[in-house]
Parts: C-alpha cells; sequence; structure tokens
C-alpha cells in the first residue's frame, strides 16, 4: 500500500506537505486551513466529472490526512522537526473523510465555486499549475487542459500566451509538443470538448425536468394532504356541532302537558221519600 508521501507526489507532484498546500513552513493554522480548503474545493468528488471522480476521491483523501497533520501542534511539530508522522493513525482517522471535511467548511454551493473561479483565473496560482502541467506533461495541452482547473478549449488562447510568456522569459523549457502541435490534434480536442459541453448542458436540462417534476409532484401532494385536512377539519366540526347540539337538548328539564281542568258538576241534594207503611 502507498504511503501519504507517495500519493503526494503521485497526485501533487512533491512528498513535502507544505509544498502540496503550497504555503511556507511558517504559515500559521489560519493560513493552512485556507490553503486546504482551496485545494479541497478543486478536487472534491462532488464537484468533478464523473470520469476524474475516483482520482479526485483519492486527492481529497490525502489533503484531508496532510489537513489532519498540520493543524494537530503536536503532529506537525514531530512533522517539522523530523519528518514523520504516525501513518496508522491518519488512516483511520481518514476513513471517514467526508464527515471530517464537511466538520470544517460550510457546505458548498454554486456561488462559491463561481467566485473562486473568478479569483483563481489569472493569479498565481493558476500560472504555477499550468506550469506545472506543462512540465509534467512535456507540453501537450490536452493534458495541460484536464490538469489546470477551470479550463476548457475556450481558454486555450489565454493559455498559449501565459505559457509562451514563460518559455520566453526561460522559466520553463521550449517543448515541441506545444510549439508544434499539429492541427488535427487541436480538431480532435475541439471536438471531445464540444461533445463534452453538449452532454453537459443534456444532463442539466434533464436535471432541472426532473426537478420541476419533483417540485410538481411535491406541490400536488401537499395540496391533496391540505384538502385532505380540511375536509377532515370540517368533518370534526360538523360532527362536533351535531355532539354539543344534543348534549343541550339531553340537558334540558322534560316538561309534561298538563290536561285542561274539567268542570265541576254541581248537583242538587236529593230529598229521601218516606215510604208509607
Amino acid at each position: 500500500m502507498a504511503s501519504l508521501l507517495d500519493l503526494c507526489e503521485q497526485y501533487f507532484g512533491a512528498r513535502d506537505f507544505y509544498e502540496v498546500l503550497k504555503i511556507p513552513r511558517t504559515a500559521n493554522d489560519k493560513q493552512v486551513k485556507k490553503a486546504y480548503h482551496q485545494l479541497s474545493l478543486l478536487v472534491h468528488p462532488d464537484r468533478v466529472e464523473e470520469d476524474v471522480k475516483a482520482e479526485a476521491t483519492e486527492k481529497f483523501k490525502v489533503l484531508g490526512r496532510i489537513h489532519s497533520i498540520l493543524s494537530d501542534i503536536e503532529k506537525r511539530k514531530i512533522y517539522d522537526q523530523s519528518g514523520q508522522y504516525d501513518e496508522e493513525s491518519e488512516e483511520v482517522m481518514m476513513r471517514n473523510w467526508a464527515d471530517y471535511w464537511k466538520s470544517l467548511f460550510k457546505k458548498i454551493t454554486v456561488e462559491d465555486i463561481n467566485n473562486y473561479e473568478k479569483n483563481y483565473k489569472g493569479s498565481e496560482i493558476e500560472i504555477k499549475d499550468l506550469k506545472r502541467a506543462y512540465m509534467d506533461s512535456e507540453g501537450d495541452m490536452d493534458y495541460i487542459l484536464e490538469t489546470v482547473p477551470f479550463t476548457s478549449c475556450d481558454d486555450e488562447p489565454r493559455l498559449h500566451s501565459i505559457i509562451q510568456g514563460l518559455i520566453e522569459k526561460s522559466e520553463v523549457p521550449e517543448y515541441k509538443e506545444f510549439t508544434e502541435e499539429c492541427e488535427k490534434k487541436k480538431l480532435r480536442r475541439k471536438r471531445k470538448w464540444a461533445r463534452e459541453a453538449k452532454e453537459a448542458e443534456r444532463l442539466d436540462k434533464m436535471l432541472k425536468i426532473e426537478n420541476e417534476e419533483n417540485a410538481a409532484a411535491n406541490n400536488l401532494a401537499l395540496a391533496i394532504q391540505s384538502r385532505n385536512e380540511a375536509r377532515a377539519s370540517q368533518s370534526d366540526k360538523f360532527f362536533d356541532a351535531l355532539i354539543d347540539k344534543y348534549a343541550k337538548m339531553a340537558e334540558k328539564p322534560t316538561r309534561k302537558k298538563s290536561s285542561p281542568a274539567r268542570a265541576t258538576k254541581i248537583t242538587k241534594p236529593t230529598k229521601k221519600i218516606k215510604k208509607k207503611a
């Protein structure tokens, strides 16, 4: 199994934690966290294309392990003094790397990414990334566009100009792969990016339709639920009214109807007739 240092070199081209994060060894905790956040934002598995998700996940894990060391006072002190770190404990801690990352930073929004992209393009960080990609690939523009964040065929003229300037300043060597790139390769690259852009647009439309359908379904479900609740409430009120009505009737004392007074018949006293003997 590859060590953390080997993974750093494999994915970031450096075996030193500070070089990976692109910060000086004197960086404070805030600078360490900021650098880690910026880099992990670029390789977050939820923010990259499906074909590079697996590699992005590994990069993300490596950055998390580096940050867990440099953000711990004792671990950082040991690393600074000896270059050593506890490989096993870091692996155990970073098994749940997604939760670890979420615990450090707020939820990333599309706006956050767009803002970072604006600040990234044309910055010193982009130039360093561009220079590294150019050197690693010996001038292969396909590799450069796939490696440098937020780039596409639309950025080629700008990137080409930057690299040409670096060549003229002797900051990077001149590679024929870059200066004499054949037109067929350029056309293949443009067709590939056009296909991917079209596919991305199609998926985006499908996602919007799906979201709209889900929203409509949710609204319908809420409407039905609300109607049912209203009907249930009306039914409850109706029966409550009936119960209340008959309960009041039961409470009233029952009155017997009095019959009309009968007329008293007055009779005269009858005389007794004596019988003759």
